[in-house]
């Protein structure tokens, strides 16, 4: 069963928090994480959130970054300016009056490192955004910020030759975690384990059925040649010429064994 996390990636659901002029105090009472969407980045590279009602916040240059830091102690200016238009989660950290609101991204992002640190668990299933992409694998955010790093093996069961096979940067996943760094925050995520056992994918397949499959591998060997039926299933058919990595082939399902987990397949 899935748990229930304080913090969720940034734009996970593409809200902006309403705010209450009215109540802004009480946010600040009560610690409450909000999101909102920069719509600008002065000289200075502060950031301005416009919320409903006319109402504008600022995050100085200070207060975007807990993480990623140049030796200044301040957020790279890229940083600052690459945020501009996208979802930002803060807290309120000073208002005076709905004219002067200081807000703080720094602030939930300590909070996040925190439950990283100490309450995260290996093996938790959790949100994520994907963030960038590597030849070696996939960047994504789980929440308040913090980023973790899925391995190309990671991502899939089949072999695969770039990540871009299987996510697109601003994705929506769920991930597993794979393991924490108590020390540092950093955590390493796994994909794979969320798209299904051998036993589940199996189960959508038939002996006997034709169906469409991709070439995973090309290259001649003993064994035979790679067929992806779906992401974590492969099945092995005899090898065949001509065939190119990543070509979707028809093919016939053989036999499925349970007991080995190995699918045969025929090219047709």
């Amino acid at each position: 069963m899935k748990k229930t996390f304080k913090f969720k990636p940034e734009g996970w659901n593409n809200e902006i928090t309403p705010l209450d002029k009215n109540n802004i105090n009480n946010y600040m009472q009560k610690d409450e994480i909000l999101q909102g969407v920069v719509k600008g980045c002065d000289e200075n590279y502060n950031l301005y959130i416009q919320f409903q009602n006319g109402i504008t916040g600022i995050m100085p240059r200070h207060e975007i970054e807990a993480v990623n830091l140049e030796n200044s102690g301040l957020p790279k200016t890229n940083l600052c300016t690459g945020k501009v238009h996208k979802f930002v989660q803060f807290k309120i950290k000073e208002a005076k009056d709905e004219n002067h609101i200081i807000l703080s991204r720094k602030e939930v992002q300590k909070d996040a490192l925190n439950w990283v640190k100490t309450e995260l668990k290996e093996g938790d299933k959790i949100n994520g955004i994907v963030k960038n992409i590597k030849p070696y694998g996939a960047f994504i955010e789980i929440g308040g910020g913090i980023v973790g790093l899925a391995h190309i093996e990671d991502l899939s069961i089949a072999r695969i030759k770039t990540p871009y096979e299987r996510l697109k940067i601003g994705q929506n996943v769920e991930v597993v975690v794979k393991s924490i760094n108590r020390i540092s925050g950093q955590v390493v995520l796994s994909y794979k384990e969320t798209l299904g056992s051998w036993e589940e994918n199996a189960k959508k397949f038939e002996t006997g059925s034709t169906t469409k499959g991709i070439v995973r591998e090309t290259e001649k060997n003993k064994n035979g040649i790679f067929i992806e039926l779906t992401p974590n299933l492969v099945g092995m058919a005899e090898y065949k010429e001509g065939l190119d990595y990543g070509q979707t082939v028809d093919v016939y399902i053989k036999k499925i064994d349970n007991q080995k987990k190995k699918v045969k397949l025929l090219i047709v």
